[in-house]
């Protein structure tokens, strides 16, 4: 994260200078791999014991996630960043927060942007650190918060409400991307500055991260440095391709999963939790690395996170969602 000091500081040079700041793309500045190879390494330490749902380390991780929500200034839905829910298994957590639109005349219109957080926890004694799986998708949640943070407190312009969501209960039949969207068809799920009711036609795209963070699995052979993107429409794969063109480390880029029409169909649309949003005519994008031997193993443990290559993923889809809402060409 960057410090408020480091902002102040960059702020007062920018006015002694007369130096018109680029906020979209000073914002790279604030993640790095070190900071996302922290989150990861938290995620899927022992304390979290794995984040089994309605087990007690899922529980510190929801206040964990939480306290990085409040420390970006995201805005909560409510007066806490949770929202609970139940299932047959117990109480699971949403942890969700907003940065508006800069323009009170955009602020009608929504894109959520989530990961899960939950994994397969403690069994028979063990922890399963879900370290890729998906402690990697957070990871790139909260640096993506930290860029759009970022950009607004620089004075950019963010053209829609961004709605963060770490999702719980991903392990048991997409509850808790089930849950939200049941909030928000009911009426139930309202926006924290006007309080007026959001409704589904005022979300305009779900952008899920899911797996991220290794490079076990390449979409090509001999391409180690890559990322997959399902779900888009042809327009978004040329503008994935602009934006990785953009990046210090260019990654090759796949749509669709390792070329099978029925694995890209069930990722996409059955066990993935842009699913329920894709259902309800909502434009639902996946963006991953892949499942791999170790994923829901003992063995997806952090030793298997490429830093680097996740700081790399994290940005170009920070950089195609900003095209997304400045509808770049």
């Amino acid at each position: 994260m960057l410090a408020a000091a480091a902002i102040s500081q960059a702020q007062a040079s920018c006015q002694s200078h007369r130096v018109t700041l680029q906020p979209f793309r000073d914002a790279e500045s604030v993640v790095d791999s070190t900071t996302l190879k922290h989150y990861t390494d938290y995620l899927s330490s022992a304390v979290c014991e794995g984040r089994g749902t309605v087990q007690r380390g899922a529980v510190d991780a929801a206040w964990w996630i939480s306290r990085r929500f409040a420390g970006l200034g995201l805005t909560p839905f409510g007066s806490t960043y949770s929202q609970s829910f139940r299932n047959a298994k117990g109480v699971c957590h949403n942890v969700i927060g907003m940065i508006p639109a800069t323009r009170p005349a955009n602020r009608s219109s929504y894109i959520i942007i989530g990961a899960h957080y939950d994994g397969i926890g403690m069994l028979d004694g063990s922890i399963y650190p879900g370290a890729d799986s998906n402690a990697s998708g957070v990871a790139a949640l909260l640096g993506i918060a930290d860029m759009f943070r970022y950009v607004a407190a620089m004075g950019g312009e963010i053209r829609q409400n961004i709605i963060f969501v770490a999702f719980d209960a991903k392990q048991l039949s997409l509850a808790g991307s089930e849950n939200l969207w049941n909030r928000i068809s009911r009426g139930m799920f309202r926006d924290p500055y006007s309080n007026r009711a959001i409704n589904p036609r005022d979300i305009t795209m779900m952008v899920n991260l899911d797996i991220l963070g290794g490079n076990q699995a390449p979409a090509h052979k001999g391409f180690d440095d890559y990322l997959i993107m399902l779900g888009c429409k042809d327009a978004d794969k040329i503008l994935l391709h602009k934006c990785n063109r953009q990046g210090e480390r260019y990654l090759d880029l796949s749509f669709d999963y390792y070329g099978s029409t029925g694995f890209t169909d069930m990722f996409l649309n059955k066990v993935s939790d842009q699913k329920v949003f894709r259902e309800h005519g909502i434009y639902g994008v996946m963006f991953t690395s892949g499942i791999t031997m170790d994923t829901n193993r003992l063995t997806d443990t952090p030793d298997k996170i490429c830093p680097m290559l996740l700081e790399a993923r994290t940005k170009i889809i920070y950089r195609w969602i900003w095209g997304k809402l400045a509808d770049m060409k």
